[in-house]
């Protein structure tokens, strides 16, 4: 038995659970089990907003087969002994989807109550392949884009692109996240390679180093500086990174993952230039999809404040695929439902297509927009799906 597994053991084995198919005849329920205090919600909030809204969209336009969504909550606190309680509690309100956090380390224990059950349950936005069939079971999902496809996606549109030829990886080793992005560049580097790429080097770091001036004295000993850095890493410590590469005058395109979206940091470091990240919708107003910039308009609205970061998107693509596989089966019984999600190629959405399969509930390959900073301001330049999808074998590497 995992860890994970045992604290819903030993939750299970605390409380007294019975878990209604409904609350009642006129509803369908989604449960939220996510972190409603603590570092998680930083993460979790925005894309539960998200999930709202699409929530009050299907409630307005009529329901979900004819019956009204209903929503339940519990507060994982950002931890994981809690999430698994969060999940049970959820449960035992009725909830036919179970919503967990953003992370499958904190997301899961709520994810495997809900596998337990026999209920469908859904990441928020967690970018790792164990969120989903391989590390908690046939009923769960992500609604997010692969991390590995993040790092192949920025290295081949740099080098399709922007003529980028001689990269340079360097990976911060402090989550799992960080190191799927470097996954999947190391697996699109050979395939560049054969076109006239060249990883010119590679070195790590970790997230909280206060210095990483050791390895910028080795990208600054190379015969040339590297046309591009794929640069692995995550707040808070990417911040840290990108302005001692800047202040040590490299001025190469740095790559990075869709965990450094979002303007709130560029103060940090004034002026950043040629930077590049991968979205799922744009959050600067210059989205070339209208009905994203209505919906950022909407969260607005709803919310007080303009989202974030990409990571707000995920949470309306969950209910929205959820919602219409839901509608294609007849019913929310869970094996029904998941089955017509695998039917999912292809899948329009608001922020790009969703496909799963009965071997990943997962994105290993979608549109992304890129997104340049440029003189400190952030805007989208173009957009890219890589040539094929990321395979198996890279994504659980």
């Amino acid at each position: 038995m995992t860890y994970k597994m045992r604290i819903v053991a030993t939750a299970l084995a605390s409380m007294s659970i019975a878990y209604p198919a409904l609350a009642d005849d006129k509803t369908i329920v989604i449960g939220f089990a996510t972190a409603e205090s603590g570092f998680m919600e930083a993460y979790d909030k925005p894309a539960q907003e998200a999930a709202l809204i699409r929530i009050d969209e299907i409630n307005a336009a009529g329901g979900l087969l004819g019956k009204q969504i209903k929503v339940v909550k519990a507060d994982t606190k950002s931890d994981r002994a809690e999430g698994a309680k969060a999940g049970l509690s959820v449960l035992d309100q009725g909830a036919d989807l179970v919503v967990v956090s953003c992370d499958y380390d904190f997301g899961s224990p709520a994810a495997l109550a809900a596998e337990d059950a026999g209920r469908i349950s859904f990441f928020l936005c967690a970018e790792s392949v164990k969120a989903g069939i391989q590390g908690v079971g046939p009923h769960s999902f992500s609604a997010s884009v692969l991390a590995p496809v993040q790092g192949a996606t920025m290295a081949e549109w740099a080098f399709k692109e922007k003529g980028a030829k001689d990269f340079y990886r360097l990976l911060d080793t402090w989550t799992a996240y960080n190191k799927g992005i470097c996954d999947g560049f190391d697996w699109m580097m050979p395939k560049l390679e054969a076109q006239g790429a060249k990883l010119v080097g590679e070195d790590t770091f970790k997230n909280e180093d206060a210095s990483i001036a050791a390895q910028i004295t080795r990208i600054k000993s190379l015969p040339k500086e590297p046309d591009a850095i794929m640069l692995c890493t995550m707040m808070p410590g990417a911040v840290s990174a990108i302005k001692q590469l800047r202040a040590a005058g490299i001025n190469s395109m740095i790559l990075n993952g869709s965990g450094v979206d979002g303007s709130y940091w560029l103060s940090a470091v004034p002026d950043l230039t040629n930077f590049y990240v991968p979205v799922q919708g744009s959050i600067y107003g210059d989205d070339p999809n209208p009905e994203v910039l209505k919906f950022n308009a909407t969260y607005k609205a709803k919310t007080g404040a303009d989202p974030s970061s990409q990571y707000v998107f995920p949470g309306y693509v969950m209910v929205d695929v959820w919602a219409k596989a839901v509608e294609r089966a007849g019913t929310t019984d869970a094996d029904a439902v998941v089955a017509e999600l695998e039917k999912m190629k292809n899948e329009p959405t608001l922020f790009g297509p969703r496909t799963f399969t009965p071997e990943l509930h997962h994105q290993n390959q979608t549109r992304y927009l890129i997104v340049e900073t440029k003189a400190g301001k952030p805007g989208v330049v173009g957009n890219w799906t890589i040539s094929e999808p990321v395979p198996m074998e890279a994504l659980l590497k």
